[in-house]
């Protein structure tokens, strides 16, 4: 398992704890272990402690945003597309204890399996090593994705789309108010609409440009007034 633990960054002091995380209850049916023998209650409490450790950095990172978002945020972070594509670089697939015919019917790059197995291998690492070893690991694989989308460009479209729409307004639409320039550094001037008005002007070398810039002019005209 030396190989396995330097990609999870993290040494047991039992090793059988992660044996058993990356144990299938096919595998432990085949031996007549039972639901004992397999990772299935591992994946129980890292299931726990992952919406946990997700919910208290999003709470911390994202100060503004409204409950709902959170909510949404947290899903797309632990659905299951998510923990597959984090325990991609671990290898996690390749060191799963499947029986025979799981193990011949693609059991070990099935998706369900991996996202299970990393759920089961956060457990086993906090039993083994405590709090702090289980937020290190989660530090290295998924919140990464909460840093990243916090540091990303605003989608202010979408920002002033989610604003409006919660005081009960319709979307905002958006036209192109003129164009200038040469044909090789055009620059396109939008407006963006909602409640009967223009609520903001931009500019940019594109029509997405010009939308965005139009978009946060409004959003923040929006969050004045709101303050």
């Amino acid at each position: 398992m030396s190989e396995l633990e330097k990609k999870l960054g993290y040494t047991f002091r039992d090793p059988e704890l992660l044996a058993l995380a990356l144990t299938h209850s096919s595998w432990s049916n085949e031996r007549g272990l039972g639901h004992k023998g397999c990772n299935e209650r591992l994946e129980f409490l890292g299931d726990s402690i992952l919406g946990f450790v997700v919910a208290e950095a999003l709470f911390q990172t994202y100060g503004d945003k409204p409950e709902g978002e959170m909510t949404r945020l947290r899903a797309e972070l632990v659905c299951e597309a998510s923990l597959v594509e984090s325990a991609a670089p671990l290898g996690l697939g390749e060191h799963l204890r499947l029986s025979k015919g799981e193990a011949m019917g693609g059991g070990h790059q099935r998706p369900s399996m991996i996202a299970d197995a990393f759920e089961a291998v956060l457990a086993a690492i906090y039993l083994d090593g405590g709090e702090e070893a289980a937020r290190a690991f989660l530090g290295r694989t998924i919140l990464p994705k909460i840093r990243k989308a916090a540091a990303a460009k605003h989608d202010y479209k979408t920002l002033l789309q989610e604003a409006v729409q919660s005081v009960g307004i319709a979307a905002p639409t958006y036209r192109m108010a003129g164009e200038s320039g040469p044909d090789h550094r055009k620059v396109f001037t939008a407006q963006v609409i909602y409640g009967g008005e223009v609520a903001g002007e931009g500019s940019g070398f594109s029509k997405k440009e010009a939308e965005q810039a139009a978009a946060q002019a409004a959003y923040e005209r929006f969050r004045e007034k709101k303050a």
